[in-house]
């Protein structure tokens, strides 16, 4: 079972890193991983949540983003990845000859799971959870799709496999709704935590 996990997981690797190919790609998804990218939008978040929310709820708002997102970062780095020890597949002795990377450096680190999709997703989820009363429901779904483009580009340059950005965004968003959950119920927070699916 495990055996066809990896050999799935390889073959969409490839699919992706190799049978994508195009200049569109080659251009924007090495810099979407990059924090020129991304940084502004954050930034930009926190700038509104200050304008906009009253003062309590700014700093649970500020204060829950970091313990989710440092957290999920955490525990990404340095427990599963120093457990599982995968190995990119840049620097894969078995699959590395056939990898486009698409960056100056494979890096060092392990591959599993991708801390990049995980805090990514992890933000996404607390965010789009506090922005939807004022932003819209239309919040997390474009806030998703922004972590996913990100995930996605991981995998594009040839730094992770999928199943590593899957794993990353299953604890990305699990880490958020652990500390959504905790704000829920110690009532730093009145709104309530919408159920899956919504």
């Amino acid at each position: 079972m495990l055996g066809e996990l990896i050999r799935l997981d390889l073959s969409l690797f490839f699919a992706i890193n190799r049978g994508l190919d195009n200049a569109l790609f080659d251009t924007l998804l090495p810099w979407c991983r990059t924090p020129l990218f991304w940084s502004p939008l954050y930034l930009f978040i926190l700038v509104y949540a200050l304008m906009h929310f009253e003062q309590k709820k700014y700093w649970v708002f500020l204060l829950g983003l970091v313990l989710s997102v440092g957290a999920t970062d955490m525990t990404s780095s340095h427990l599963i990845k120093k457990k599982v020890q995968r190995l990119r597949p840049c620097n894969s002795v078995l699959v590395k000859d056939y990898v486009d990377l698409r960056v100056e450096r494979c890096g060092s680190g392990y591959s599993f799971t991708s801390s990049h999709a995980a805090n990514h997703f992890a933000a996404a989820r607390f965010i789009g959870f506090f922005f939807a009363p004022t932003c819209g429901r239309w919040t997390a779904p474009v806030l998703f799709f922004w972590a996913a483009l990100i995930a996605f580009s991981q995998v594009y340059v040839g730094l992770h496999y999928p199943l590593d950005v899957l794993g990353g965004a299953v604890l990305g968003l699990l880490m958020a709704s652990l500390v959504l959950l905790i704000i829920q119920k110690t009532g730093l927070n009145t709104a309530k935590i919408p159920p899956a699916g919504h």
